[in-house]
């Protein structure tokens, strides 16, 4: 008996992880061929509760797509407060796919759980001769970081009522700030 690509199609596991996928706001628009592209540069890795998947400033290599579990996003100085709790279809790590920076915050599976990992190297391979395919996700990455500045603007908005920060101010150095 050969394996053919056909029988990996349509295993059930691998069906539900297709699904999952086209669920991800990341890869929203991709068909169900480049979502199979997309599916063979994944690579699986299982975490116990409590288990680092990274900490913060540690080089970003990947991005992660939760399958089943539940991580704990947070800054090493505010570890007992998640700036964000992901669950399955829910991603993170994802500007690692564009700047090789330190990573912002860390990552801890707060249960046991399962990941989806598309390190950046695979992503390059993939995105390399598909041109579609790496239009739609860069689109959807873009979206994903206009929509992070927006919370960010919506957040310092009552500061900036404050008087702590104006966006309506013209630029000032720091020693003009300090200065007032």
């Amino acid at each position: 008996m050969t394996w053919h690509w056909r029988d990996w199609a349509i295993d059930p596991e691998q069906l539900r992880r297709l699904n999952l996928l086209a669920g991800v706001p990341l890869f929203a628009g991709l068909s169900r061929r480049q979502l199979g592209k997309l599916m063979v540069k994944l690579f699986e890795k299982r975490y116990a509760a409590g288990e680092t998947i990274f900490r913060e400033g540690d080089p970003g290599k990947a991005l992660f797509i939760v399958l089943e579990g539940k991580i704990s996003i947070a800054r090493a100085a505010d570890a007992d407060r998640p700036l964000a709790v992901l669950g399955p279809g829910a991603y993170f790590g994802e500007l690692a796919l564009i700047e090789d920076q330190p990573r912002f915050a860390g990552a801890r599976a707060d249960e046991d759980t399962l990941l989806l990992i598309l390190y950046k190297s695979h992503f390059d391979d993939l995105i390399e001769g598909h041109k579609a395919l790496a239009v739609h996700i860069m689109e959807n990455l873009l979206k994903t970081l206009a929509s992070y500045v927006r919370a960010e603007q919506s957040r310092s908005a009552p500061r900036a009522a404050k008087g702590t920060v104006s966006l309506a101010e013209p630029p000032q150095t720091a020693a003009e700030r300090t200065r007032r």
